[in-house]
């Protein structure tokens, strides 16, 4: 497994549409792995193919929960319920957040890395992960629906800090 570099806005390959995954081989099952390394890397909460250059529909996400690391090929949102909206930010669009109004509850399907259907139902942080990275796989950012986007100051080291601490 490695970490992979996260392609930041304004590259193209972040507003394309991903392409469905036909066959899982042991490259979709590495890019995965390393998606998810990458993800918890950047400590971010999930991460799509697109963010590391590939127009694959693969996600990786782990909202802390008692779902754990969830990694998901061909996810699709089969139901939604609710609404609310809350921040967002996103590692191909670092010092930006924005506040992003979104379904309170979702339920995705999909392929775990082995090939077997899932399904998730999904609230809070949870839910709202899974549709940002949904949105990656249609060539959605959240700066291109936020309702308000605001700069936010980025982690600095600071003079007892080294980068990576």
């Amino acid at each position: 497994m490695s970490i992979r570099i996260i392609v930041l806005e304004p590259d193209d390959v972040l507003h394309k549409v991903a392409k469905e995954v036909t066959k899982i081989t042991p490259n979709v099952q590495k890019l995965l792995d390393d998606m998810a390394d990458t993800m918890y890397e950047a400590e971010g909460v999930g991460l799509a193919a697109p963010q590391v250059g590939i127009l694959k529909r693969l996600i990786v996400v782990d909202a802390g929960d008692e779902h754990g690391l969830i990694k998901m090929i061909n996810p699709e949102i089969v139901a939604e319920e609710g609404e609310e909206l809350g921040p967002e930010g996103c590692l191909s669009i670092p010092g930006l957040n924005g506040d992003v109004r979104r379904a309170e509850k979702v339920t995705v399907k999909g392929l775990d890395r082995e090939g077997k259907a899932i399904t998730i139902t999904a609230t809070g942080l949870l839910s709202r992960a899974f549709q940002h990275e949904i949105d990656h796989l249609n060539g959605i950012l959240f700066t291109d629906i936020a309702e308000k986007v605001y700069e936010v100051a980025l982690e600095q080291p600071g003079p007892n800090r080294q980068i990576g601490e």
